[in-house]
C-alpha cells in the first residue's frame, strides 16, 4: 500500500498543480493529467510556479526606470545586474567569466548619422536621393567611421545558394564589387521537401542573405521590403534598425551598405530600370531566374559613429546530483534586451518590451527560482542564461554559442523562451523546431499530461525559428527550440488569440507601445513555464543526450561538437 502511495501522490500533486492555473484564468478545471515522468520533489517545485512571481519581475523589466534595456545602456545594464542578483538569491551557482554571473560580450556599437548620403542613380531619369527611414535604412558592417560606394546593382532574386534544394540565384556570377539587390525570404512552395514548404528556411533569413553576399564579395546589400514577404510592416524595420545598431566585433568579411529599402522605392528603381517589380518577383520563384545587372547603381557615402563596449550574459548554473552526468547540461535561454531609448523621436520613445521579452527573462527568472528549492536535484545541470543583444541580430546568444560555459557537445537541450503573451491560459502550445529533435516524443507525452494541444506554428513563413536565441545554439549543434503559447485560449475561441496576434504584430511589436499593464494575466505564462520545467526535468534524466533527426540541417555540428 505505501508502494502505491508513493506513485499515486505525485500524480496527485500534478494534477493539483494543472487545476491551479486553469482556475486561475476564470475558473475552468482541468481534466486530471497523470505524470509518469517526474519525482515528486520536481513536482513539488513544479507546484510553486505562479503567475505573480513572472508578474512582479515583468512589472519590474519593463518599468520606464530600466529606459527599455537598451544593449549598452544603462538600463540594459541595470536588468543585468537585476538578473544576476535573483539568480544569487536563488542559490545557483555563477556561470560566467571569473566566478561571476556575467559574461562579457565584447561589441562594437554602429550608428548611422546623418551625413550619410544614399542615392540610387537609375538607368534613366534622375537620381533618387533616399530619405533616411523613411524609405531606407542601411548600417556600415565594416565597423568603419566613413565608407563609400559607388557600384554597380546587380538583381539576385532572393540570393540564396542551396544545394541541397537544387537552388542557386547567382548561377556563378560575379558579384564581387557589387552591390546585390533581393528579396526577403525564399521561394514559396508547400512541398515539404523544398525549402521545407510554407515554414521558413534560415535561407530566407536577412542575416543569411548578408553573410551570403558578403561572402562572395559584395560591397553592398539591398533588400527590398514587402509586408507580405516579410511578415511584418515597414515600421519594424525602420524601428529596428535607427539608433545605434550593435554587432559582435568583425571575424570575416562584410558589407559597407547593409540596407532595406522600401517596397515604394523599388517599384521605382524597377520602372527607371525599364523593367516592372512584379515581373521581377515572378522571375525569381523560378530555378532557372538568372542574375540582371539593374543598369543602376548605388552611390552612398556612409558616415558611422564607432564605439566598442561590452555587453553581458547572465549565467547560472544548478548543478546535477549524478556525478556522472553533472557535466552534462539542460539550458534555459531568455533574452533580457529591447531597443532603449530614442531620443529623436516625439512622445513616448521607451521602448519598454514588456512582452518582448520581458516575459521571457520572468519566466526564465521563475523556472531558476523552482529549480534552485526543488529539494532534490535533476542529475544533469541545469543552466540559466538570459542574454543581451537578441535584438541586434542574436548576438548574445551566438556569443555563448561560441563560448559556452560547458561544451556544446554535453548540452542535451535548450529551451527558449521570447514573447509569451500575458493573455490567459492557453490549450494549446507551440514547440516549433522540437519535431526536429529526438526529445519530441517526450514533448508529446508531456503536453498531453498538461491537456495542451501542440499547435504547428502559426505562421511559418515568417520563420520564427530562426529569429529567436534557441537558433545561436542550434547553429553550434545544441538541439534547441522555444516554448510558446498556441492561439486557442480558455473563454475565447481560436479566432480571437489569432486577432490578438495580429492586432499585437501591426501595433506593439518593436513599438513603444509594449508596455507593461496591471490587467494581464499571467496565467499562461505560468503554464508556460511549469510546461517547461516538465521538460528540462525530463531531458536532465533521460540516459543518453538528446540529439537532432538524421538529415536535419544541424545534425552535421551536433556530431562535430561530439567529436
Amino acid at each position: 500500500m505505501q508502494r502505491i502511495a508513493g506513485i499515486l501522490l505525485p500524480c496527485l500533486i500534478l494534477c493539483l498543480s494543472l487545476r491551479a492555473w486553469s482556475e486561475g484564468a476564470g475558473g475552468a478545471k482541468a481534466s486530471k493529467a497523470v505524470s509518469v515522468h517526474l519525482p515528486g520533489p520536481a513536482i513539488n517545485a513544479l507546484e510553486t510556479i505562479t503567475p505573480d512571481h513572472i508578474r512582479w519581475h515583468v512589472r519590474y523589466l519593463a518599468h520606464d526606470l530600466l529606459e527599455g534595456r537598451g544593449t549598452g545602456q544603462r538600463g540594459g545594464d541595470i536588468a543585468a545586474e537585476y538578473i544576476g542578483t535573483q539568480f544569487a538569491e536563488y542559490g545557483l551557482k555563477p556561470a560566467g567569466d571569473h566566478g561571476t554571473f556575467l559574461q562579457k560580450v565584447p561589441l562594437v556599437g554602429i550608428t548611422t548619422l546623418p551625413e550619410t548620403q544614399f542615392s540610387i542613380i537609375p538607368k534613366q531619369g534622375e537620381a533618387m536621393n533616399l530619405r533616411p527611414l523613411d524609405e531606407y535604412v542601411a548600417f556600415d558592417q565594416t565597423q568603419q567611421p566613413q565608407s563609400e560606394i559607388d557600384a554597380d546593382i546587380v538583381f539576385v532574386g532572393y540570393g540564396i545558394e542551396a544545394p541541397e534544394y537544387n537552388w542557386d540565384d547567382y548561377k556563378g556570377t560575379d558579384v564581387k564589387g557589387k552591390v546585390l539587390l533581393m528579396l526577403v525570404n525564399e521561394p514559396p512552395s508547400d512541398n515539404p521537401r523544398f525549402f521545407k514548404g510554407k515554414a521558413l528556411t534560415y535561407y530566407g533569413r536577412w542575416t543569411y542573405k548578408y553573410e551570403e553576399a558578403a561572402r562572395k564579395g559584395a560591397v553592398g546589400v539591398i533588400l527590398i521590403h514587402q509586408t507580405q514577404m516579410a511578415s511584418y510592416p515597414w515600421e519594424v524595420v525602420r524601428n529596428s534598425n535607427s539608433g545605434e545598431k550593435s554587432a559582435l566585433r568583425l571575424e570575416g568579411p562584410a558589407l559597407k551598405a547593409a540596407s532595406w529599402i522600401h517596397f515604394d522605392v523599388a517599384n521605382r528603381l524597377a520602372s527607371a530600370s525599364g523593367m516592372k517589380i512584379d515581373k521581377m518577383l515572378q522571375d525569381a520563384q523560378s530555378p532557372q531566374f538568372h542574375p540582371i545587372n539593374m543598369g543602376a547603381k548605388l552611390r552612398a557615402h556612409m558616415v558611422s559613429k564607432v564605439r566598442n563596449f561590452e555587453s553581458q550574459n547572465v549565467i547560472a548554473i544548478l548543478p546535477g546530483s549524478d556525478r556522472k552526468l553533472a557535466d552534462e547540461a539542460v539550458i534555459y535561454t531568455a533574452h533580457y534586451d529591447h531597443f532603449g531609448i530614442r531620443p529623436d523621436m516625439p512622445g513616448d520613445n521607451i521602448f519598454n518590451g514588456a512582452d518582448d521579452n520581458a516575459t521571457g527573462c520572468g519566466i526564465l527568472l521563475e523556472l531558476a527560482r523552482a529549480f534552485g528549492a526543488a529539494v532534490q536535484k535533476p542529475r544533469r545541470s541545469i543552466l540559466f542564461a538570459a542574454v543581451t543583444a537578441e535584438e541586434q541580430g542574436l548576438l548574445g546568444s551566438e556569443y555563448l554559442g561560441k563560448h559556452p560555459p560547458i561544451p556544446a557537445g554535453k548540452i542535451t537541450l535548450n529551451l527558449n523562451y521570447d514573447d509569451v503573451k500575458p493573455l490567459g491560459a492557453p490549450e494549446e502550445v507551440e514547440v516549433s523546431g522540437a519535431e526536429r529533435t529526438t526529445f519530441y516524443p517526450q514533448v508529446e507525452a508531456t503536453a498531453k499530461e498538461f491537456r495542451l494541444a501542440i499547435r504547428p506554428d502559426a505562421r511559418p513563413e515568417a520563420g520564427h525559428f530562426y529569429r529567436s536565441d534557441h537558433f545561436s545554439l542550434a547553429r553550434v549543434g545544441v538541439p534547441s527550440f522555444s516554448i510558446n503559447e498556441g492561439m486557442k485560449y480558455k473563454g475565447h475561441n481560436e479566432a480571437w488569440g489569432l486577432e490578438q496576434d495580429r492586432e499585437y504584430v501591426e501595433k506593439h511589436y518593436h513599438q513603444p507601445s509594449d508596455e507593461y499593464h496591471a490587467d494581464m494575466d499571467f496565467v499562461g505564462d505560468s503554464a508556460m513555464a511549469r510546461f517547461g520545467f516538465a521538460l528540462g526535468w525530463e531531458a536532465a534524466s533521460l540516459p543518453t543526450l538528446v540529439g537532432w533527426q538524421h538529415a536535419d540541417e544541424f545534425e552535421a555540428a551536433r556530431l562535430k561538437s561530439q567529436h
